[in-house]
């Protein structure tokens, strides 16, 4: 699983100038966790993250390197929740190191489809999110409660960790939080798209592909990500299409 390796190393750049907080995975130092996502009214909030006019993306990235993701652990870059005071930029970036994924291609897709989705069953108490798929963003409404309970990202990402982690296929997750003004959220919001492109052009290889890249339509991406083409015509090799 290495289509995605060249965007864990553009995350890597966007992040370089930055010195995280980083905490070892404690999965009893979590938040409450509710059976459903609690509802944040704005006279209840105490500030938003990623909000309206702010800079904010979303996404996850998979491999199988164990040098590019080899534990479990949070990382925050920039102020931790009690100590933000109104609206802000923001961005929950995950990398998961995945195990050998066996079977055909289509049931590849449908099982980095179910990590995914993991983040939608994280249902925390006074923290409330708002996802936007089509737009890559991540907004968060916080609780005044919450915050004078002292929530803070180490529970939230120990949270999301122990979503992740109830996949067998998930060996090891890193979650960065970026609060800190300064970092290019826009070129994170890109690599979310990105990422997007590549999880859903593995579902039109499924379809099977024209094997002549001049009139594909998924040339751009495919030139972009190591590894696409070759994934491409050993599907398309197995299937009708000729060159």
């Amino acid at each position: 699983m290495e289509l995605y390796n060249s965007l864990f190393h553009d995350t890597a750049a966007l992040l370089e100038k930055g010195q995280p907080t980083s905490w070892k995975y404690e999965p009893d130092n979590i938040c409450k966790e509710l059976a459903n996502s609690e509802l944040v009214l704005q006279k209840d909030a105490a500030y938003e993250l990623g909000a309206s006019g702010k800079g904010s993306a979303n996404y996850v990235l998979f491999t199988s390197s164990s040098e590019l993701v080899s534990e479990d652990k949070v990382l925050l870059y920039g102020p931790d929740l009690k100590d933000i005071h109104g609206d802000c930029d923001f961005a929950r970036i995950v990398l998961l190191r995945v195990g050998v994924l066996d079977g055909d291609d289509e049931k590849v897709y449908r099982t980095l489809k179910d990590i995914e989705f993991a983040k939608y069953h994280v249902n925390l108490e006074g923290y409330m999110v708002r996802m936007s798929p089509e737009s890559y963003r991540e907004q968060v409404r916080l609780s005044r409660q919450a915050i004078r309970k002292g929530i803070s990202f180490r529970q939230v990402g120990n949270s999301y960790i122990k979503a992740y982690k109830q996949d067998e296929n998930v060996l090891n997750a890193t979650v960065i939080f970026v609060t800190a003004p300064g970092f290019d959220y826009a070129a994170m919001k890109a690599n979310a798209k990105k990422a997007s492109d590549v999880t859903g052009t593995l579902t039109h290889i499924l379809e099977g592909l024209p094997t002549d890249c001049s009139v594909c339509s998924l040339k751009g991406i495919c030139d972009e990500v190591e590894g696409m083409k070759e994934l491409h015509f050993g599907v398309g090799a197995k299937g009708t299409d000729k060159h």
